[in-house]
């Protein structure tokens, strides 16, 4: 998923010890995604950072075109299907094996606020895209700062080692400007709080006027 200067040796998911709070999250990102997408039929879709088995991706690639998953390390049985480009290692050089106007949708699910250059990873979100393509990305906002850690370090419900690989939360006003740099056209970007808050969504179309 992450730079290597993250210190990440895994995916997400990897050592199957995902707890019920994150199947939770997995879940509310899945109904957010089928709310501002849509539908994945027929199309080109990257899951960037998707964790080691791909979790969303694994419900649809029934009916996507073609699916790309990036993350550090895949499961095998992801490496060997027929619909997937797999792509192990990490950002953004992932991203750089894909080519420009490649992709209809690319999703980025809690994975930004891993990174010490999201502009770089976000700005190839924008290139692999083809005209009208969508780019919907979640991380966890300054409020969810709070809850995160709670549940990692006094709960233990939440992995304590993806709490320390953090390295920012943003919200609505943190993220915006991010994507404007990425090279989505300001009107073309929605970005709110969702989770109850304790994430921010953004969703950027790519529009005929900023081809």
């Amino acid at each position: 998923m992450t730079e290597p200067a993250a210190g990440r040796s895994s995916s997400f998911g990897e050592g199957g010890d995902v707890t019920v709070v994150d199947r939770f999250g997995v879940w509310l990102s899945k109904r957010q995604i089928e709310k501002v997408v849509g539908p994945l039929v027929g199309k080109d879709v990257a899951d960037v950072g998707c964790g080691y088995d791909a979790t969303f991706m694994r419900n649809v690639l029934g009916e996507v075109g073609t699916a790309t998953l990036t993350d550090v390390s895949l499961a095998p049985d992801l490496l060997a299907h027929p619909k997937v480009r797999a792509i192990e290692g990490f950002l953004p050089e992932t991203m750089e094996q894909v080519a420009d106007a490649s992709l209809d949708v690319v999703l980025c699910m809690s994975v930004i606020e891993h990174l010490w250059e999201p502009d770089r990873t976000l700005a190839h979100f924008r290139r692999v895209l083809r005209p009208g393509g969508v780019c919907a990305v979640n991380v966890p906002s300054w409020r969810g700062k709070r809850a995160l850690e709670y549940s990692a370090f006094k709960l233990g419900t939440s992995p304590a080692e993806e709490m320390d690989d953090h390295k920012m939360y943003y919200d609505p006003r943190d993220l915006w400007p991010l994507m404007v740099r990425a090279g989505f056209v300001p009107h073309a970007i929605r970005c709110f709080r969702h989770k109850f808050g304790l994430n921010t969504f953004a969703v950027a179309t790519v529009t005929e006027k900023h081809l």
